[in-house]
């Protein structure tokens, strides 16, 4: 549009709308945020609101949506939902003094990842902002504006990439515009393009450096991590864009080395359902079940914990000591009851540091600062290294708290436009103002008193509205005899309205000393502000020794509430583990959980499990996870006892799924986490694996499922429970070292299944697959003709084995049939056995050797 064409006030905005094309801009006019032209109409759609019309402008009607000042949270809210972004544009001169268009300006834009405001925010779980910078290795850095926790992290490839964005679910991910692989991204969230010189190496340098007030940044850790400071100073330049601020909450980024914590990758997450199940939803996963802390800042650390399980054995031994002395001393509960005032002092500080803090914040600010002191009583009694490290943390900040009490209401309105947060006796100015406004109702009724007696008119009375402002009304019948010197104000149906000098005189100071009054409020508040700056740093070391006290006090509470135990920790890798117990199914099920055993060791590194299918297979190794993944985070396990050694990896290949976006089918799927186990483990993983092969024919699939595991077995040589329904993988038992079979028991009862659930050794005799088809209310007759078939099939096989020509004459191997077990080691050497030339000693001796090999 040519700008000249409209109206000056337009052209504003056109001007202002030029510098943010892709944001929906809220454009302030008096008690709305008004949208125009397309930002108009995408606002109503999507926020089902009107679209009118404002007059003309170049000629053309000009569509317009709008909502009210005092209402745009909700709006806001539903649009970040939604994920778009919107610039907030509000007037920024007095309107009485103005000669044209108010002057208006940009004061933040607010995008999925950019949100501080506590409307906005889920209490439970972070929400980040990302950017990924390419090269070799990739840059990863995350930042969550509302708390200040800012990170980074080089990554290997684009898998783990992904891992560690499913892993961080951010709401909005910054990349390079030119980066081939930038649209992959937005599975994981928001995606904004930035130009390339967003991520150019000097400037995000020099960008971070002035940001923290260094030379250099080695003290951070990052100074020879380029692709990390790419994305670090993309990420810092665009929030400072968005909030026009100097984030002066960010003062550390925080370095993660991949190596410092059990990877997962995206199948492995969302197989073991750590946070979110596989419905998407948060019921029914370790979180929910482990989630006892009392504040929004324990969740989110919570969280944290459990997506990033720590190898730093030190440290997590320090945690359960801490657990241990929390149970000796029967403090849990007390520390509970402490905590549970406690704020959001993460988030609060946040808005403190950005200047958008509310009254109400504070209020909670000063809760928290009460609760201090009791807390550190309480960790001053735990003899740990832990206790005393964040009883040192925890600062109580007494003169600060005492502030706030002198300084703010009990409980002061939500927002500060209309006055009331500051306590009366706190400044004697303010209170000599508010003293002049509110004693203006006495003056009134003595104004009114005198004027009576002196004019005689009986009907005469003094008032007050909005919009005359002070008056003195006569009904008509009197309006006669009313004093010359009354000055006509307003003539209404059955009155006459007047004002005079004294009133007049009055009204001027009275309204004066209200906008005065709401004034010096709003510098007084700024004053706390600017005090709580002060002590940003030491408040932002106190919420977070805050929030791990939460978490380790959530920990003793569930650990006693369940029964757990406190395991051992190794340094080599093991997983040895007596009455294990599922966390999530235990805690749901209405029946006694059956606990089962597991070894995995350098002598027994992988068990072949065969069972029935809804028998407990995935159940068991999904147990033997989470119990590792509670281990590595410093939490007491569901076991009787548990040793859980040094794990770098645990990868799960479980389920069937396809990607039909990615154009990959189920098998495809399962063939391609296949291959990342295979290439990726290591003696220190856990590897899970279920039903590997099954998505095709039986030759292919059996064949494909014993050369993985074989490989697993012999050269990755990690930790694993492979399940199949193939019963001849059993046999890698006797062919290979480290090697055994495990089965989940079942029985028939009446022609019924029964599942015990319980873990024997050695290989299941049959699969229970027509007995699970009737569980399921496969129609009768379909189970009868299923039967019949099975029967057919294992007749056919019976005499197809008999009649089979063996390997290398004509026709070839035939292909088993999976009903039929293959032939037991026994029978194999039985059948080669030259009986005709051993002596009877000998065939003693043979038979020792197999009832003691079995």
């Amino acid at each position: 549009m040519t700008t000249k064409e409209h109206t000056p006030m337009m052209q504003q905005y056109l001007g202002i709308k030029a510098q943010h094309p892709d944001d929906l801009l809220f454009y302030r006019m008096g008690d709305f945020y008004e949208l125009f032209f397309e930002d108009a109409r995408e606002a109503a759609r999507l926020l089902d609101i009107t679209l009118t019309a404002r007059g003309q402008s170049g000629g053309k009607p000009i569509p317009m949506a709008g909502i009210p000042y005092h209402a745009c949270e909700g709006y806001i809210a539903r649009l970040v939902r939604l994920g778009r972004s919107i610039a907030i544009c509000e007037q920024t001169s007095d309107p009485a003094a103005s000669k044209g268009p108010v002057d208006r300006e940009v004061v933040r834009v607010i995008t999925p990842g950019t949100l501080t405001d506590e409307a906005f925010l889920p209490d439970g779980q972070d929400n980040l902002l990302v950017a990924v910078a390419g090269g070799e290795p990739l840059g990863l850095s995350w930042l969550e504006l509302s708390t200040g926790h800012y990170g980074v992290l080089e990554l290997a490839n684009e898998s783990s990439l992904q891992a560690e964005l499913q892993r961080l679910r951010p709401a909005e991910i910054l990349v390079d515009e030119q980066a081939e692989w930038a649209t992959q991204l937005s599975e994981f969230g928001a995606v904004r393009t930035r130009p390339p010189w967003h991520f150019d190496h000097d400037t995000c340098r020099r960008l971070l450096q002035e940001h923290f007030g260094t030379r250099d940044l080695k003290g951070f850790g990052i100074d020879e991590m380029p692709s990390a400071i790419n994305a670090a100073g993309a990420l810092l330049e665009y929030a400072r864009d968005t909030q026009r601020s100097d984030l002066r909450h960010l003062r550390r980024i925080t370095t993660e080395l991949p190596d410092d914590a059990i990877a997962l990758d995206a199948a492995s997450r969302r197989n073991l359902e750590l946070d979110i199940n596989l419905h998407g939803g948060e019921d029914f996963t370790l979180n929910a079940v482990l989630n006892d802390t009392t504040t929004p800042m324990g969740r989110r650390l919570l969280r944290r914990w459990l997506n990033r399980p720590l190898r730093d054995q030190a440290l997590l031994n320090e945690r359960l000591n801490f657990n241990d002395a929390l149970r000796a001393e029967l403090a849990a509960d007390e520390l509970y009851d402490q905590l549970r005032p406690v704020g959001d002092l993460e988030r609060i500080l946040g808005r403190v540091s950005l200047r958008s803090a509310r009254p109400r914040d504070l209020t909670r600010l000063r809760e928290t600062l009460h609760q201090i002191p009791e807390i550190r009583s309480t960790l001053a009694g735990l003899d740990r290294a832990l206790a005393r490290h964040l009883h040192e943390q925890m600062q109580p900040f007494p003169d600060l708290c005492a502030e706030l009490d002198r300084a703010l209401e009990e409980n002061p309105p939500v927002v500060l436009r209309d006055g009331g947060v500051i306590r009366e006796g706190y400044n004697a100015e303010l209170d000599e103002l508010r003293a002049l406004s509110q004693g203006a109702g006495d003056l009134l009724t003595q104004v009114e008193a005198r004027e009576r007696e002196q004019t005689g008119l009986s009907t005469l009375k003094v008032g007050y509205n909005r919009v005359h402002g002070f008056y003195i009304e006569v009904s008509k019948a009197q309006s006669d005899g009313v004093p010359a010197h009354y000055i006509r104000r307003q003539t209404l149906k059955n009155a006459e309205r007047y004002i005079i000098d004294e009133l007049k005189e009055y009204e001027d100071r009275v309204l004066s000393s209200k906008s005065r009054a709401l004034a010096m409020e709003k510098r007084l508040y700024e004053d706390l502000l600017d005090q709580l700056n002060a002590e940003l740093s030491g408040l932002q070391q106190t919420a977070s020794a805050l929030a791990e006290t939460d978490v380790l006090c959530c920990l003793t509470r569930q650990a006693d509430h369940f029964d757990w135990t406190r395991p051992q920790l190794s340094p080599e890798p093991v997983l040895d583990i007596r009455s294990g117990r599922h966390p999530v199914v235990e805690s749901v099920s209405e029946h006694p959980f059956v606990p089962n055993d597991l070894t995995l060791n350098d002598d027994q590194r992988m068990w072949v499990v065969t069972g029935p299918n809804m028998g407990g297979k995935s159940t068991f190794m999904r147990q033997n996870a989470l119990i590792a993944i509670l281990a590595h985070i410093g939490s007491f396990v569901p076991a009787a006892e548990a040793v859980v050694g040094d794990l770098d990896r645990i990868f799960t290949r479980m389920g069937s799924s396809d990607d039909i976006a990615g154009g990959r089918s189920t098998f495809m799927v399962e063939m391609t986490e296949t291959a990342n186990i295979l290439n990726n483990s290591t003696r220190h993983s856990l590897v899970l694996m279920d039903e590997v092969g099954r998505g095709t024919s039986t030759f292919d699939g059996l064949s494909i499922a014993w050369a993985a595991a074989e490989h697993i077995a012999r050269q990755n040589q990690a930790l694993c429970l492979f399940a199949t329904h193939y019963f001849e993988l059993t046999a890698l038992a006797d062919r290979e070292v480290g090697v055994g079979n495990l089965h989940l028991n079942a029985t028939e009862h009446e022609d019924h299944i029964v599942f015990l659930h319980q873990v024997l050794a050695g290989p299941a005799s049959q699969s229970y697959g027509i007995q699970v088809a009737q569980l399921a209310g496969v129609p009768a007759s379909v189970l009868a003709e299923a039967r019949q078939k099975l029967q057919g099939l294992e007749e056919q096989s019976i005499k197809g084995n008999q009649a089979a020509p063996s390997p290398g004459k004509a026709g070839g191997p035939q292909q088993g049939d999976l009903f039929v077990a293959a032939p037991s080691p026994v029978e194999v050497a039985l059948k080669k056995l030259a009986l005709d030339d051993m002596t009877p000693r000998e065939a003693q001796q043979w038979l020792y050797e197999w009832q003691s090999r079995l």
